[in-house]
């Protein structure tokens, strides 16, 4: 009984950069979601007071000002970045659905299609992701500015609810003695609809990274082994012609 051997052949797929902010996004994600489950558990944890609530609320917002900056970094480097470092290449584009459907005939007809970069799964997921960061980025900035007055919108927030008369910068975090009430009501409807826009999108994050999570663990024992391997390396190792070799 003979085997036959298959030979594979070597592809550098992910620059370093996009490596980088992978890993970067995932840890700051991770110490941002640590931080935000111990504000909405403070009573249960035992922390109370002002001063704590404004500490963790400062570390939340300096640690999301990294990840923002990390994720602008990610899309200005993929505007000009070429090949599997491009914004084309990892994000979902007309094509994807031909794709995906072209996918998974593939798998139902027990073949292993291999991809260089995502596959058309993978792309919807990257997608997805990129969709709710951007906007757990823009309320968190936003509730930023209504909770502690950080930039972006801090000093207009500050602007909008002082009282006639006073110094808008005078105003501190939960120190009502320059703020209106009325104009305080007035803001608190958006306020609270960024903050549960914030925390429900962070949620529906949390699920698609495990599912990505699961699906990319299940591809690398059934379908095409090295994919996690290669977001260290940067490099993957192929047996059959790649199906994203024209891309």
């Amino acid at each position: 009984m003979t085997s036959e051997i298959k030979t594979l052949t070597e592809y550098q797929v992910w620059p370093l950069p996009v490596r980088l902010f992978h890993w970067l996004n995932l840890l700051l994600v991770l110490v941002l979601s640590f931080l935000g489950l111990v504000m909405l558990f403070k009573p249960e944890l035992g922390i109370s007071g002002n001063e704590a609530k404004i500490g963790l609320k400062t570390a939340h917002v300096v640690v999301g000002y990294l990840f923002i900056a990390n994720l602008a970094l990610r899309l200005v480097y993929g505007l000009f970045a070429k090949n599997h470092g491009s914004l084309g290449s990892m994000l979902p584009g007309p094509s994807t659905l031909t794709a995906l459907k072209d996918y998974k005939a593939r798998i139902a007809r027990g073949e292993s299609p291999q991809y260089l970069g995502h596959n058309p799964k993978g792309k919807l997921a990257i997608g997805a992701m990129l969709v709710l960061m951007l906007l757990i980025a823009l309320t968190g900035l936003y509730r930023a500015g209504t909770d502690i007055y950080y930039p972006p919108f801090g000093s207009s927030i500050q602007a909008a609810i002082v009282k006639d008369g006073a110094d808008a910068a005078a105003i501190k975090p939960y120190d009502d003695t320059y703020v209106d009430s009325e104009k305080l009501d007035s803001i608190k409807p958006l306020k609270s609809l960024a903050g549960e826009i914030h925390v429900y999108a962070v949620y529906l994050l949390w699920l698609i990274i495990a599912a990505h999570i699961a699906a990319v663990i299940y591809a690398e024992n059934r379908r095409q082994p090295g994919l996690i391997s290669a977001m260290f390396s940067g490099r993957k190792w192929l047996g059959s012609a790649p199906a994203d070799s024209d891309k």
